[in-house]
């Protein structure tokens, strides 16, 4: 099939419109298969009409213009008539359908919004994606400080150490840097202050000793006031004494130990630095210094070996109550899960000793010692298992003992076989006394679970009740037949499976300690069994106490009174105006 193609005028060729509309309806596809450069030639014929260059110019124009670009071929530019238009090569509808849009992809990934092509054409030009830029959210030695709080922290460290730049007060006597400054005339030292005046003006380093390092450990660190000496050797590395002004901030700030929370702070000043964890010697120094300055135990400055025993034994307790693991190494989880902290602030705040009970309480110490010292007859700091058999007014099984001295709840830190040390009796006297203790729990699990398999069987519980009936059968005792206290186990603990006990069905019941009383303890077996109203008013009245408090209370009131009673057979004088206090 030919076209007809008029050329109209010298200037370029032109397609009469009504050939084109008459004769390309009839165009058959076949025809264009046919004559493969048909519609090359159509298209070029058309690129070279005067309209079609109007066309593209108006287009460029709004292009750069920014104004929107109209697909069908009216232009916004006013060169152009909004009805001029050109036949269009397609059939109506025949447009083809748009690409499906690109997914949001990453989050990570924003991709830059742009104006239509220049082109015309209906998809939108993406630009290469940016990436959006994460702010820092690790740091391995802890966030640094915002400006502000490093700020605030640097006028305080400021003013502390300003305070102190022409000496400081040591035991009443001035002091300078220099020591033969001393000796020269007052016009000198005039002159050595002002030196030393525009030298922290200009470098600021200026220093303090131990005994002036207290309110920076207070005021500044936030810190209880017995870490003072532990603070300064941990920033007075060489051990000069003497701790500077660029010193502490390179620790306290430029260390991040500021943006840290206090319990991170209390590790990192304890620990050694090639560990990663707190030993029970991390914790003496702490201590000594508490020892000398708690207004509450001023009274064991005469005596300085129960100033020792005292510090080890706050130390077990701290590792019984907090060191789950059972392993020594005390780490900055299981020292953020406990309640040690507390007990720190609390007792830094607390004038009275005593009412600090958890770890740091003096009765507590002097309970758990003269226990000790009870039944260590012949005071070589030692007890075997006939010494440990009276604990109680013999109130345990000769089988419940022979387990402890096997070792099976707690290796023994004693070197000396068949016999248990200091620390050792801490461990046993705190299980005892409060059973129902997530620690004092397991430690007596142990000792019942004779095949270690995890599980208490009737079989294992009925092997330490024999020893208590036959007991009760001694005393006189009515006799209660084991089937009835298995029964009774049962129901007061509600255990998921009847036919055995396990560590999680004891911890998730109140009374599971009178289960372990029952099985080897007469004394508190009996004591349950009758329900003394008296302590039941006590529980009731004081509930925040635990078993060990309730106990080591009446104990030391009958330790005191048995001390008082000795001092007045000896003839003292002075016992009735200081009853309660420790005869250390």
């Amino acid at each position: 099939m030919d076209i007809d193609v008029v050329v109209v005028g010298g200037d370029g060729m032109s397609l009469d419109p009504d050939i084109l509309q008459t004769q390309l309806p009839d165009l058959s596809p076949s025809a264009l298969k046919s004559n493969p450069f048909l519609a090359e030639e159509l298209f070029s014929l058309w690129l070279s009409l005067p309209d079609t260059n109007k066309l593209v110019k108006s287009l460029l124009v709004d292009a750069k213009s920014g104004a929107t670009l109209n697909m069908l071929g009216n232009s916004t530019s006013g060169n152009v008539s909004s009805s001029n238009s050109l036949p269009s090569m397609f059939p109506a509808g025949s447009t083809p359908p748009l690409s499906p849009r690109a997914p949001s992809g990453s989050p990570r990934l924003t991709k830059q919004k742009t104006g239509p092509s220049s082109l015309g054409s209906p998809l939108k030009v993406v630009s290469e994606p940016v990436r959006e830029v994460i702010p820092q959210f690790y740091f391995k030695n802890g966030r640094p400080p915002p400006n502000d709080m490093r700020d605030q922290c640097l006028l305080e460290i400021d003013q502390h150490f300003f305070s102190h730049m022409d000496g400081l007060q040591a035991h009443g006597e001035r002091t300078f840097s220099v020591s033969w400054v001393l000796s020269l005339v007052t016009l000198f030292l005039v002159i050595l202050i002002f030196i030393k005046f525009c030298f922290y003006l200009l470098s600021s380093t200026l220093y303090l000793p131990t005994s002036e390092f207290k309110s920076i450990t207070e005021e500044i660190c936030k810190l209880p006031s017995f870490f003072s000496t532990a603070l300064f050797r941990k920033i007075d590395t060489n051990g000069t004494g003497m701790v500077t002004r660029d010193q502490f901030i390179n620790y306290w700030i430029k260390g991040n130990m500021l943006t840290m929370d206090l319990a991170t702070q209390i590790y990192l000043i304890l620990k050694q630095a090639d560990c990663s964890y707190l030993t029970p010697n991390d914790f003496k120094p702490v201590l000594r210094e508490l020892l000398a300055s708690h207004p509450g135990l001023e009274f064991l400055h005469c005596t300085p070996e129960f100033q020792e025993r005292y510090a080890e034994t706050v130390i077990y307790r701290i590792f019984y109550y907090i060191n789950r693991s059972g392993t020594g190494h005390l780490t900055l989880r299981e020292l953020k899960r406990g309640n040690l902290i507390a007990a720190m602030q609390h007792v830094d705040e607390e004038e009275d000793i005593n009412k600090v009970l958890k770890y740091f309480s003096y009765e507590h110490f002097y309970v758990i010692y003269c226990k000790f010292w009870e039944l260590d007859t012949d005071h070589d700091f030692f007890i075997d298992k006939e010494n440990l058999i009276r604990y109680g007014n013999h109130a345990l099984t000769y089988r419940i003992v022979d387990r402890i001295f096997s070792q099976v709840p707690r290796k023994f830190t004693s070197k000396i076989a068949g016999k248990m040390g200091y620390e050792d009796f801490v461990y046993f006297i705190l299980s005892e006394e409060d059973k129902s203790s997530e620690p004092g729990l397991e430690y007596w699990f142990k000792c019942i679970d004779l095949d270690g398999n995890g599980l208490l069987t009737p079989n294992e519980m009925q092997f330490f009740f024999e020893e208590q009936l036959h007991r009760m059968e001694c005393m006189a005792q009515e006799p209660v037949l084991f089937e009835d206290i298995l029964c009774q186990i049962v129901d007061m603990i509600g255990p998921e499976n009847e036919g055995y006990i396990t560590l999680r069905d004891l911890k998730g019941c109140k009374l599971s300690g009178n289960v372990f009383n029952i099985l080897f303890n007469l004394n508190k077996f009996i004591g349950f069994e009758s329900r003394d109203p008296f302590l039941i008013r006590q529980e009731r009245e004081n509930p925040t106490l635990t078993e060990w408090d309730r106990f080591a209370h009446r104990e030391y009131i009958r330790l005191s009174m048995e001390e008082d009673a000795e001092d007045a057979s000896n003839g003292s004088g002075d016992i009735w105006d200081e009853s309660l206090e420790a005869p250390f």
